[in-house]
């Protein structure tokens, strides 16, 4: 088994691919954390759509990969960035898909969280931002689901400063039934959101953030936060109120988040997750018997291959997941709605392929070849 991989130059090399996956644990329920998987969404092959059309989705294998990752034990962060909410997915799909995902966590006892944005809305005002808003929190209460409270690209256009979320982000929050999660996304997974809070100074925002939670701190489960800065994260979760948890979106620097210090840690919401899922299940079971070392030995390493799914642009870091589905076997094809197949180049996939295979996370290694293989050709490489 060996295989001749591009490298950013062009040139070509041969590697030689690992023939035994990582081996894990029966799942059982996490006890230190909670892990959400931000899942993604697979596309239908055979569907006659053109990119900006709305997505045609295989749901039989969209629901059986949110079976795969309940069945190690994550919980199931649904229609969120990973699945490609605005770059794909309008929200007449993403309400079928929260409607579907929810209904296959009850069958099986999964944990579900859905997000609940205004993608049905281009832009309006602050009144049509609130009620674009509830018509999705609507959906996601109705559906059983959790929710989480997304930044809104409509609200960033149309908040003339800090009092309009707090506004907005109070009049959601005293009308959930259950307590949700606040998600700040950063700009560097979606420029639109440049300034949220009413400031692009980011302790400015984090003080308008927080204020928002302190006016609720029994309507706010918890945060996640997605700034791809370790530090600052840190200092916010030590700011929380009691009770509130902080769900790291860090996809740069989640090991040592999800690790913690003696002044606390991160529950994890992660894309990343979504390819790492049966590692970084194992990874915190380890962690819950307090064995952090180990923790950092089996998470440590998959760093490198976040780091290069999520590099600028941050926000085609979708390619990379779902070429690592169809990679892993859990898809049969390597098309996405949208089009966003071609969003990454030949030595991105190539470097891709290489990191995840010697994290041993391709169940049929021979398989995870064989579609390498298939790729290249398209792109006229000699095997």
């Amino acid at each position: 088994m060996t295989i001749q991989l591009p490298d950013a130059t062009g040139r070509l090399r041969t590697y030689e691919p690992r023939t035994d996956p990582l081996a894990v644990t029966a799942a059982t329920p996490f006890t230190s954390r909670t892990v959400f998987s931000a899942a993604h969404v697979v596309a239908d092959p055979y569907a006659d759509v053109s990119p900006d059309a709305p997505a045609a989705v295989d749901w039989d294998a969209t629901l059986a990969f949110r079976h795969h990752l309940w069945s190690h034990g994550l919980g199931v962060a649904e229609a969120m960035d990973t699945a490609q909410r605005g770059m794909g997915l309008d929200w007449a799909g993403a309400a079928e898909l929260i409607r579907r995902s929810a209904a296959e966590a009850r069958s099986v006892g999964g944990r579900i969280a859905c997000g609940v944005g205004t993608d049905q809305l281009a832009a309006g005002s602050l009144a049509e931002v609130r009620a674009a808003y509830e018509e999705q929190l609507a959906v996601v209460e109705e559906s059983g689901a959790q929710a989480i409270l997304m930044a809104s690209r409509a609200l960033t256009a149309a908040a003339k400063g800090p009092e309009d979320y707090l506004d907005v982000y109070g009049h959601l929050l005293r009308q959930s039934t259950e307590p949700v999660i606040l998600h700040w996304l950063g700009p560097m997974f979606d420029p639109a959101l440049e300034g949220y809070w009413g400031s692009t100074d980011l302790d400015a925002a984090t003080d308008v953030f927080l204020d928002v939670i302190a006016a609720h701190p029994d309507k706010v489960d918890g945060i996640k936060v997605s700034l791809l800065d370790a530090q600052r994260e840190i200092d916010l979760r030590r700011r929380l109120p009691d009770g509130v948890r902080c769900y790291t979106g860090d996809d740069f620097n989640y090991p040592e988040l999800i690790a913690g210090d003696e002044r606390g840690f991160s529950h994890a919401l992660l894309g990343i997750f979504d390819p790492l899922g049966p590692l970084a299940a194992e990874a915190v079971r380890v962690l819950d018997t307090g064995n952090v070392a180990a923790f950092r030995e089996l998470l440590d390493p998959t760093v490198e291959l976040s780091r290069h799914l999520f590099q600028t642009p941050t926000r085609f870091y979708k390619t990379g997941v779902v070429f690592l589905a169809w990679l892993a076997g859990h898809q049969s094809h390597f098309t996405m709605v949208g089009g966003l197949q071609s969003a990454r180049s030949l030595p991105h996939f190539a470097k891709a392929y290489e990191l995840a295979d010697g994290l041993g996370l391709f169940p049929d290694p021979k398989l995870a070849e064989e579609r390498m293989k298939n790729l290249l050709s398209l792109y006229g490489v000699p095997q």
